[in-house]
């Protein structure tokens, strides 16, 4: 199976290091923006083919499998593009720009018959994958609210971002709504189901920056800090509170509360507990054995792609819908939650998911 990969960065970070173990899977071009990065992350993996233009990277292979690493505003193009080649694909989250791109794609992708996921490797970490199994189980019973705080300190100092950084530009979809709410978006809709309503807002706490090396002042247009509350159609109410500009970094916590117990995740440590109603809390935390395996860098996200990738690229060569893992149609429904909370940041107001446009 010919793999390509559009974006170096998070390629040598977890896709490159993930392949290796992924059988029938090679990787035979990477594009990058910047040659000097296609290059150095083809010559590091053994990749033949480095190209700094990602079209022609598609129209020179006959690719199974396009790994798209990119800017979000470069999504939806690159995406139609490498389904209208052929390939099969998977997209970095967020999905897109907005729903009415999300939603072309999975249309695009549906039509050519093609397999398609967005990578959020989360639902592929065992102690996630418990939690999805404890709610099933019901074992928590009726689940009545989550609380999911991830506050940190990278994104404070004005001088923390690189003028251009496109992380902290709008317009290409930077922001930490899209980064870290889509992730927790996705996992909130796989525990608790669908959502039924909608309120927060996505604002920009330090606009004002300055370029370290050039002293240049510069201005972000991406929101630093994202809140939000969804209630499900199950009624179960999930608050998300998203930090990068705190002054310390204070980590990332997942508190999930059942009429029969209780879960407490925490990102720093990776420990899952676990109390029923009355007991103490109980350390069931369940290791991931990718992480032993050579060559994978550590920390769950690089991890937990490798079983993507091998749940991917089994579905491909089965020809068959993955059983597990998140799809584009997973994509468009948590990009409407997302369009949801802008609208109701803008508008100051609760939102139902049907009210965001996702085209005709």
């Amino acid at each position: 199976m010919k793999v390509g990969i559009i974006g170096a960065s998070f390629a040598r970070a977890a896709y490159l290091p993930a392949l290796r173990h992924v059988p029938g899977a090679e990787v035979v071009a990477l594009a990058s923006a910047r040659m000097e990065s296609a290059r150095l992350a083809a010559s590091e993996f053994d990749v033949p083919h480095a190209y700094d233009d990602w079209e022609a990277m598609i129209d020179s292979h006959e690719l199974d499998l396009v790994c798209i690493a990119t800017p979000t505003v470069l999504h939806e193009v690159q995406t139609l593009r490498a389904i209208e080649a052929g390939a099969h694909v998977l997209c970095e989250k967020p999905t897109a720009m907005d729903a009415g791109e999300a939603a072309r794609m999975l249309k695009a992708a549906k039509a050519a018959g093609r397999v398609h996921m967005i990578d959020h490797e989360l639902r592929f970490n065992p102690n996630r994958v418990r939690i999805a199994e404890l709610i099933g189980e019901g074992a928590l019973g009726e689940i009545r609210h989550v609380n999911i705080a991830s506050i940190g300190k990278s994104w404070a100092d004005p001088a923390s971002r690189p003028k251009g950084d496109w992380w902290s530009l709008a317009e290409q979809g930077g922001g930490r709504l899209g980064a870290n709410g889509s992730h927790q978006t996705d996992l909130l809709r796989w525990w608790l189901g669908e959502v039924a309503w909608v309120t927060g807002a996505a604002p920009v706490m330090v606009p004002d920056r300055v370029d370290r090396e050039s002293g240049e002042p510069w201005t972000a247009t991406a929101d630093d800090i994202a809140h939000f509350t969804v209630e499900t159609v199950s009624g179960a109410i999930a608050q998300v509170f998203l930090s990068g500009v705190a002054v310390h970094d204070m980590g990332n916590m997942t508190r999930i509360f059942g009429s029969e117990g209780t879960i407490l995740l925490n990102n720093d440590d990776e420990r899952l507990l676990f109390a029923k109603a009355g007991g103490d809390f109980e350390d069931i935390s369940v290791a991931d054995p990718n992480a032993q395996l050579p060559g994978v860098n550590a920390g769950i996200w690089n991890v937990s792609v490798v079983a993507l990738l091998q749940e991917l690229c089994s579905a491909i060569q089965e020809g068959r819908t993955p059983s597990r893992g998140a799809t584009f149609a997973d994509g468009l429904a948590n990009q409407i939650v997302l369009d949801a909370v802008r609208i109701s940041g803008t508008e100051r107001r609760s939102v139902r998911p049907g009210e965001v446009h996702v085209g005709g």
